[in-house]
């Protein structure tokens, strides 16, 4: 399809208004014009058109190196190869993403020669065989192979030379909308040519108008809305809908949801063990302690933040989280920090029980929160490594950060974390700061409201006087025996409205999912005695490769019950195993290609963000394109020997005449001293022949073989096989008399 005429100078034009490369735009302009002007045509082969396209891609090759000179990308990559910090790898991403934005604003410059050669070639399209090279295979397999060659499809490279300039003039520096309106004009030049004629011209301005206004408030918007989001709203209230668990002082449950939850099987995790099957169940984000209607609260935790210092010297990316444990286990996370605190990506980081230290996290600040939660500021994408173990973690003990009112003052303890500054109300007093042991302990609070339904539990599983250990055997078997896992809830059969959802939950349906199990043990632990808090995070299940991965469907909520002998809090889950079989009913067919998409938008993030290995990203660019421009030299040349020594049989016989026996002759006459120049007629050297001494035997059979000659050449219908051998016959006669005469005169 050729495009109308003057549309591409208009668009080299209008690229080179927004590209600042007027002058070269406004020459090449002039050049595409000057074929209406100057009729002459060149009859240019396909061999030209590839000659012409490698060039150009010369040419692409030169200006990517040029660029990447031009924007310090050697000596980024120089420094980042002795120092592999994140900072210097930020450096080395941001040389080739300028690298990147300017060749492509170069495009329509070197990209010009081909399409010129198009202008100017009495050709109206190019064989894709010039660009293809799974078609130039083709073809050559089927020459050798002796099989008809497939059909030579050609295009016109007008079209996509037109989408290149406007990608090109996208990269403009204004910031005005001339871009966009520029756009919407050569747009609706293109399709006006190809308009359908069953519709008039003014209902196709109008709707051509109303879609390029909708196009250009709906840009506004996106932009808008965009701005809005990420200066105006809350990061963690986003994270909501992303993440299950990004807000380390409220969670809200899902508890009284009626209908199916719909969750998503995106993965957001990826997980290297260094020891392989070796990996935590959970991964913990955060932890609550205060239940009140469906809404789970860090309560007084949330005032014990303590700011962990990257061990020196900075970056190191080694962030201590306790300091004096030793640990055996050691797995590697990469996750994403989808909310936005202070200017930059934030969120939880996904970790074992037990981590004691944080290795290779390239974090601008980590914060250690008291109810067992790690809060990073960084990159929008983390890799880092977690040690873990069993034992000890940094969660505040059962009963400690718990504040109670004195005077109308918050009053703070010590945590065992660090001294924390008095704020508020306290920051205004004159008076010395009073720490204080609360004689209220949240870890064994329960809520008034559910009082009635716990108790009856209790009751029915005679609870009241157990050991700790036995309390949570027997909860274990009540929740796997008479309760089922359900992403469903249906509404409520009694005609009590009072009743609460956990209470449902308890005493109705016992159907839920995660949620339900852990806010119900944790209360039932808390009104026997033991203290207890409700966990947020992940499960651990799904193997890929030699590692793991998660998905948002794989978020999950268990317990965490205090262990008073060892002064350690231990993960317990109620929820029946059954739910992870139960939510990969709701696997879709197609997640595959998902997944592979999320592994490219991830390798992606690794490089855009400073995290990705960029020297392995080159090792796999330019090893396999030298060793494919050394095969091409190679095996070439060797394909180029091979074609010489081929019979004649095997490469004229692509070409119909060139196989003729007359060439034998015509080499035997050569070599008496009558060679043919290569632009001389036949009928011209066949006079010379017969002018030559000892040849005048020669005159009658070689007019005769001329004929059959000319005929096998050029003849569409060539020669039947009885021509044929008539043929081979008369070069045989004429070699015979030629030989004949040789040897007479000799």
């Amino acid at each position: 399809m050729k495009p109308p005429p003057f549309l591409l100078s208009v668009t080299l034009l209008f690229w080179g208004w927004q590209s600042d490369l007027v002058l070269p735009g406004a020459l090449m302009a002039v050049i595409l014009e000057s074929a209406l002007v100057f009729r002459t045509r060149w009859d240019l082969s396909e061999d030209d058109f590839s000659k012409t396209w490698s060039f150009c891609s010369l040419v692409l090759l030169s200006a990517v190196v040029y660029s990447f000179t031009n924007n310090e990308g050697p000596s980024s990559f120089a420094t980042m190869f002795d120092d592999l910090s994140a900072s210097n790898q930020r450096t080395a991403t941001v040389a080739s993403a300028r690298t990147a934005a300017q060749v492509i604003r170069w495009l329509p410059m070197i990209f010009f020669p081909f399409l010129a050669a198009q202008t100017f070639s009495t050709r109206e399209s190019i064989p894709l065989t010039t660009l293809s090279l799974i078609l130039q295979r083709r073809w050559r397999k089927a020459k050798q192979l002796g099989q008809p060659l497939p059909p030579a499809r050609g295009f016109n490279v007008g079209y996509p030379y037109f989408c290149a300039a406007l990608l090109s003039a996208s990269f403009h520096p204004s910031e005005d909308t001339s871009f966009f309106w520029g756009f919407c004009a050569l747009l609706m030049w293109v399709l006006w040519t190809q308009r359908s004629r069953r519709y008039g011209i003014a209902v196709w301005i109008v709707l051509l108008a109303a879609a390029g206004t909708a196009g250009y408030f709906g840009q506004r918007s996106m932009a808008g809305a965009q701005a809005y989001l990420t200066n105006h709203l809350s990061a963690q209230w986003l994270a909501n809908f992303i993440r299950r668990a990004d807000d380390p002082f409220q969670n809200r449950t899902s508890l009284g949801l009626v209908g199916r939850l719909k969750m998503s099987d995106s993965i957001v995790i990826r997980l290297q063990p260094e020891t392989p099957k070796n990996v935590p169940a959970y991964l913990r984000e955060a932890s609550y302690r205060l239940y009140r209607g469906s809404t789970w609260y860090s309560g007084s935790s949330r005032d014990y933040i303590d700011s962990i210092a990257e061990e020196q010297p900075a970056p190191s990316g080694n962030w201590p989280l306790l300091s004096d444990k030793r640990t055996a286990s050691r797995l590697n996370i990469a996750c994403y920090l989808d909310g936005f605190d202070k200017g930059s990506p934030a969120g939880l980081l996904p970790l074992p029980s037990g981590t004691a230290r944080l290795e290779k996290l390239a974090a601008y600040t980590v914060d250690r929160y008291a109810a067992g939660s790690v809060m990073a500021h960084g990159p929008g994408l983390v890799l880092f490594d977690a040690h873990y173990g069993p034992g000890a973690t940094f969660d505040l003990p059962s009963g400690f950060g718990t504040v109670t009112n004195l005077r109308g003052r918050r009053l703070y303890e010590e945590s065992g974390l660090g001294r924390f500054e008095p704020h508020g109300d306290w920051a205004s007093s004159n008076d010395p700061p009073v720490f204080v042991y609360s004689y209220t302990n949240e870890d064994l609070a329960v809520t008034p409201l559910e009082a009635a339904a716990l108790d009856a539990v209790v009751d029915e599983l005679k609870l009241k006087g157990r050991d700790q250990s036995e309390t949570l055997r027997v909860l274990q078997q009540f929740f796997d025996n008479q309760f089922k896992y359900s992403m469903w809830q249906s509404p409520p059969r009694s005609s009590n409205t009072n009743q609460t959802p956990l209470a449902r939950f308890l005493l109705e349906t016992r159907s839920g999912h995660c949620e339900y199990f852990a806010t119900a043990t944790v209360l039932l632990l808390r009104r026997v005695g033991i203290p207890a808090r409700y966990a947020t995070g992940y499960s651990v299940h799904e193997e890929s490769g030699d590692g793991y991965v998660v998905r948002l469907s794989d978020a999950h909520a268990w317990t965490l019950v205090w262990d008073e002998t060892h002064k350690v809090w231990n993960d317990f889950d109620t929820t029946p195993a059954i739910w992870v079989e139960a939510e990969k009913k709701n696997r879709s067919p197609l997640r595959w290609l998902k997944d592979a998409w999320s592994r490219f938008t991830f390798e992606f993030a690794k490089l855009r963000n400073g995290q990705g290995n960029i020297r392995g990203y080159l090792l796999w660019i330019i090893v396999p394109g030298m060793v494919l421009l050394l095969g091409q030299i190679v095996f070439r040349r060797g394909r180029k020997r091979r074609k010489d020594k081929k019979s004649d049989a095997d490469f004229l016989a692509i070409w119909p005449g060139l196989d003729s026996d007359f060439y034998q002759l015509e080499k035997k006459i050569a070599a008496r001293g009558v060679p043919r120049s290569d632009a001389e007629p036949l009928n011209l050297w066949l006079q010379r022949v017969e002018k030559s001494p000892g040849m005048e035997t020669l005159r009658e059979p070689l007019r005769e073989l001329i004929k059959l000659h000319y005929r096998h050449r050029f003849d569409p219908h060539g020669l039947n096989a009885a021509e044929r051998e008539k043929l081979k016959a008369e070069t045989k006669r004429c070699l015979e008399l030629l030989a004949q005469s040789r040897s007479g005169n000799s």
